[in-house]
């Protein structure tokens, strides 16, 4: 996993800097996907496979965002009005 976006850490809690790592990650491998459903020569085989983990993928970042808004939320909330 990663620690740091462009070897810069992020400037939030650390519960919720890993959380936004991840999902980082599962975006980049959707995203990577979704190029390969772009390949004109894919066999049926290929497109499956692609679709099965999509899929997995997809399922992924809804588990795993289900509390991301609330803890943002709370990192809004510790935000100093200037």
């Amino acid at each position: 996993m990663l620690s740091n976006i462009d070897g810069k850490p992020l400037k939030v809690n650390s519960k919720l800097a890993t959380l936004l790592l991840e999902l980082g990650e599962e975006c980049e491998t959707v995203l990577f996907l979704l190029s390969q459903l772009r390949l004109s020569n894919l066999t049926d085989d290929q497109k499956g496979d692609i679709l099965a983990e999509l899929t997995g993928a997809i399922t992924h970042l809804n588990v795993h965002t289900e509390n991301l808004p609330d803890l943002i939320g709370d990192e809004i909330l510790t935000l100093t009005d200037d």
